[in-house]
């Protein structure tokens, strides 16, 4: 599940698959695999008719009277006026002025992932951007190239910074990185309005949680079959896990943990666990309360995400019948910040049962085994160490918890004095997606290690999958590779 990739490389779309864009219908999967290079975009006829309208109709409105960013200033300079002979230059200078991010460059997957959101949001029509920048930053996709874009600039009210250096590049004045052997988008020939309607979005930050969300959900579903196998490992109960219980108190998330565990484990009829206690510690028995509220969070992301992702945020945003520009705030990423923020916190909280099982699975009052699970002579470590990288992930996790939303900046000689932060929060969760994979393997390492310890392991195809992919040997030896292992593993186990 590693979310660092090249910078500079995607791999090819598989022929014949395709994401239509259409400005209403992408989905967080579709555009991850746009990101990803598995799939090549074509934007839909309708969509691009309907971005013409737009153009055609912040034409006619900026002649009869001033559009903010068009025929003046921005931000503070909202009130001075700009003389229509050059509201061409006003908007090449405005792009040249923003393209000022700083930081490491971004990794190309989510560079691609901004430039497919900002694709569709301009199909969605609203901006009176000229269709040729949609055209290509879909052209751009298809090729495999990308605009080099630094980590820092936006503070959840636009990404100012990256979607000037995106347009200099679409127009020509910044080069594009990536795989330039099957060509280049033709430069596109700004005209008045383009560049403020290109930069009004917050693509990139959209774009960076979206692949955050989709790692996420991986990871989450990937959690029933290692807590289960933990379960299973200590013999735990699964009165826990019962359909009655969690009818009574009908959270969605905690019902399908439990309704999960209780199928990877054999189902409600055949349970393959028998309890060795009436009651377990709350690794195992709050599980399905704990993860619950991460499934939950995940799934409200995945709403925002796609009302964001479909949805025209520019101002002035373009009314649809033609008739007015309004201006507004619709920018400004609260929603996306804060429901970011709620699912980094609800996944420290089960990451924190993650690394509370696994020291339970080296406990032999709680197994029944080895103390570490250890099999080699007196005084064997066995799988000791594996509470401290889990532990260390975890520390990364707690400081991906800290709300990005608490934020604060004034800006604009105050007249912009909020910001949500909601970029932040995205690489929060973009870190946390790696730092929870580790908590998992860990457990996931430990838990199999000690089901071969058992007499006879449960038949289930979450251990069957896990034990064969994993390392048998029991000595003390060195355990990085198993848990490299069990990270490429989880997206397996995800699928069962």
């Amino acid at each position: 599940m590693d979310t660092t990739d090249d910078p500079t490389r995607v791999p090819s779309g598989k022929e014949g698959t395709r994401v239509v864009l259409d400005g209403t219908t992408l989905t967080v999967p579709a555009l991850a695999r746009l990101a990803d290079g598995t799939a090549r975009p074509t934007a839909a006829p309708e969509a691009l008719e309907r971005a013409h309208r737009s153009w055609r109709t912040a034409g006619r409105l900026a002649a009869g009277g001033r559009l903010y960013g068009r025929g003046t200033g921005v931000g503070a300079q909202r009130s001075v006026s700009v003389a229509a002979h050059d509201e061409t230059e006003h908007g090449l200078r405005l792009m040249r002025s923003h393209a000022a991010g700083t930081g490491a460059l971004l990794p190309a997957r989510q560079i691609r992932a901004m430039l497919a959101v900002r694709a569709n949001q301009l199909l969605a029509g609203g901006s009176g951007i000229q269709p040729a920048f949609v055209e290509a930053l879909v052209e751009a996709l298809r090729l495999g190239v990308h605009p080099a874009v630094q980590e820092y600039g936006g503070i959840g009210t636009g990404d100012l910074t990256a979607l000037a250096q995106t347009g200099l590049t679409l127009i020509g004045e910044r080069p594009w990185l990536g795989d330039t052997s099957q060509g280049l988008p033709a430069p596109v020939t700004p005209q008045p309005g383009d560049a403020l309607a290109l930069q009004s979005s917050s693509a990139l930050a959209l774009g960076q949680a979206a692949l955050a969300a989709h790692d996420m959900d991986v990871l989450l579903r990937a959690t029933h079959a290692v807590g289960a196998l933990s379960l299973a490992a200590v013999s735990g109960s699964l009165e826990a896990y019962a359909a009655p219980v969690h009818a009574l108190r009908p959270y969605p998330g905690a019902a399908r943990t439990a309704s999960e565990v209780r199928r990877l484990l054999g189902g409600p009829g055949m349970p393959c666990v028998t309890a060795r206690r009436i009651q377990d510690p709350y690794g195992f028995r709050a599980f399905p309360q704990v993860h619950g509220c991460a499934l939950d969070a995940s799934e409200a992301l995945r709403r925002i995400l796609e009302v964001e992702i479909n949805c025209p945020t520019e101002n002035p945003l373009i009314a649809p019948d033609g008739t007015a520009a309004y201006h507004h705030g619709g920018f400004f990423q609260a929603p996306l910040g804060l429901a970011l923020d709620a699912l980094n916190l609800a996944v420290l909280q089960t990451a924190q049962l993650c690394a509370a099982r696994l020291s339970a699975l080296l406990r032999p009052d709680l197994t029944g085994l080895p103390a570490f699970l250890a099999a080699g002579p007196e005084g064997s470590s066995g799988a000791m160490i594996l509470e401290y990288p889990a532990n260390s992930a975890l520390a990364e996790l707690r400081s991906c918890a800290a709300p990005a939303s608490a934020g604060h900046a004034v800006v604009s000689m105050g007249l912009e004095e909020a910001a949500s932060f909601a970029g932040q929060a995205a690489r929060q969760t973009l870190r946390a997606t790696q730092a929870y994979a580790t908590v998992m393997a860990c457990e996931l390492v430990t838990a199999v290690r000690a089901l071969r310890m058992h007499d006879t392991p449960p038949p289930v195809p979450a251990f069957t999958l896990a034990a064969e992919a994993l390392p048998s040997c029991t000595a003390d030896r060195e355990l990085t590779a198993d848990v490299a292992a069990a990270v490429e593993l989880l997206p397996v186990l995800a699928e069962l």
